[in-house]
């Protein structure tokens, strides 16, 4: 019997090639959809929500696969829009997609697809997973300016033996070739760079609409606690930032740090954002299951950052320790910190504490 995939689908051309090839390489494949967020109305009086289902329930029949719905909305609000409210309420910058792998894409929707009968999920994401002796190991992708392995640290072993990803093999340029091809209108459609929640990308709006607690007016102050003028909330700044501050300062100022504690805002100079050290929870490692000593890696602290030396360890039970050879500019908390070695994707943790 032909193996049955069930292909996460977004609308988009990546996830739209990827049952392509799937269908290709022989296996059974299903589209599947995930409701996650009502969204706003639009002109055409659907919602975000819906226009994403109708448009991945089109690409399915142009296909001729079968289209199937999954509504996960509670578990989304939970683990990813509420985390992501709480975390900028406390001073943190977290990353909701890496939170939404975790909890959703490759729990509750790997779930899901397995209850109804699949023996693998895929997504058009751009990384690569092989098979070495027992271990499922995560590459970058060919395409190494598309690569999202970042994003998928917090992957089980149980998860990967039943994630395909057929489109870490080809560049986007080629994806778009084979969506063109094979006469999906998609084919040209432009990358959606915002979070998928917030369309308009305005996440301090969105919070103040949407969260249960307060967000208050607070100190900016310097590093000894002098105040130099009032902020507008904590869920607006982050480390490193500059502009937006409505500071007027005889230099150029940035934030070097956030003390939810006192709902201060520490601003500082360039300088002061760069740092060798921190610490991480919440860790994960793919090829074993516990760092026993030191290890050499590249490590980036945040998605879109460049690989840099550094060297890990455990720091007790429950905390791993980070030095980077050398400084890097504006480690942020909440952020997540993922290592490599060349091309294979270690792991990773969320950054606490910067030391």
């Amino acid at each position: 019997m032909r193996k049955k995939v069930f292909v996460g689908m977004s609308g988009g051309v990546d996830s739209s090639v990827a049952a392509h090839l799937l269908k290709e390489q022989g296996y059974e494949v299903v589209g599947m959809t995930m409701k996650v967020f009502p969204g706003n109305k639009c002109n055409d009086g659907l919602t975000e929500s819906e226009i994403i289902v109708e448009n991945a329930k089109k690409i399915c029949k142009d296909l001729g696969i079968e289209f199937v719905y999954v509504d996960l909305i509670e578990e989304f609000n939970e683990k990813v829009v509420d985390y992501f409210m709480r975390e900028y309420a406390n001073g943190r910058t977290p990353n909701p997609c890496v939170q939404c792998n975790k909890h959703i894409k490759f729990d509750a929707f790997l779930k899901k697809a397995l209850d109804l009968g699949a023996d693998y999920i895929a997504t058009g994401h751009y990384s690569k997973i092989n098979k070495v002796d027992d271990r499922y190991l995560i590459y970058r992708a060919d395409d190494e300016s598309k690569d999202q392995s970042y994003m998928f640290y917090n992957l089980k072993q149980h998860q990967l033996k039943h994630v395909l990803m057929p489109c870490g093999d080809y560049s986007k340029p080629q994806i778009r070739e084979i969506a063109k091809s094979i006469g999906l209108d998609v084919y040209n459609k432009k990358d959606s760079e915002e979070i998928c929640f917030i369309p308009d990308n305005d996440h301090g709006k969105f919070i103040l609409n949407n969260y249960k607690g307060k967000i208050i007016e607070g100190d900016f102050v310097d590093k000894s606690g002098n105040v130099l003028g009032k902020h507008k909330g904590l869920i607006y700044y982050t480390i490193g930032q500059r502009k937006g501050l409505g500071l007027a300062l005889r230099k150029p100022a940035y934030v070097i740090d956030i003390l939810p504690s006192k709902n201060q805002v520490v601003i500082g100079e360039e300088e002061e954002i760069f740092k060798r050290e921190l610490i991480a929870t919440d860790f994960n490692f793919i090829p074993f299951e516990k760092l026993t000593e030191k290890m050499k890696v590249q490590a980036k602290i945040r998605y879109a950052s460049k690989p840099a030396p550094a060297t890990i360890e455990l720091h007790g039970e429950d905390k791993l320790r980070v030095v980077f050879d050398e400084p890097q500019r504006a480690i942020t908390k909440g952020q997540s910190v993922v290592f490599y070695l060349e091309n294979l994707l270690l792991g990773g943790g969320v950054i606490e504490e910067i030391i």
